[in-house]
């Protein structure tokens, strides 16, 4: 697999996010039965500014959010809780999927509010990321219920705990 990482945050390097981003692209691509040597990903490893600064551009909300993703080509179903187009190779046998930005500060605080260990809420946020660059969106509630279901399953294989669980649900 080509996946291409941009650490501009030192933090993320002493987190360990090189290896935690292979696993949770290599979960991703296995669920979908991708072959990884295809598939072309882009990672950036950011801080809150530049997160914010990009967040402003493409969504027009200028603050630090956790994950922002760019897909190679627009997959989404046209109908609620469809499943999206399977990425299929361009001209030269690649399979482009797109880019995804992470933020440290963003990442490490919503982990620690939750109790949750930073690694794990790094690879779920990883898997959510690339399952929007595979057209799996959560604008509307099915489409929501079904890219859920499919996080669940994959953290799940990695051994992570259901992250939409609360002590509060049954």
């Amino acid at each position: 697999m080509t996946l291409d990482i941009t650490i501009e945050d030192s933090r993320w390097q002493d987190a360990g996010l090189a290896a935690l981003a292979e696993e949770a692209v290599a979960a991703v691509l296995a669920h979908f039965a991708l072959d990884p040597e295809m598939c072309e990903i882009s990672l950036l490893a950011c801080d809150d500014a530049e997160i914010a600064g990009l967040n402003a551009e493409f969504r027009e909300k200028p603050a630090p959010t956790n994950v922002l993703s760019w897909p190679a080509e627009e997959r989404a179903a046209d109908e609620d809780g469809g499943t999206p187009l399977p990425p299929e190779p361009d001209f030269t046998g690649e399979i482009p999927l797109g880019d995804i930005a992470i933020s440290y500060g963003t990442c490490a605080r919503e982990a620690a509010e939750a109790g949750k260990p930073l690694a794990d809420h790094t690879r779920h946020l990883i898997v959510h990321g690339m399952l929007h660059l595979l057209g799996y969106d959560h604008i509307r509630d099915r489409d929501a219920a079904l890219m859920e279901g499919i996080e669940v399953l994959i953290l799940g294989k990695m051994g992570i705990a259901n992250p939409y669980m609360t002590e509060d649900a049954p």
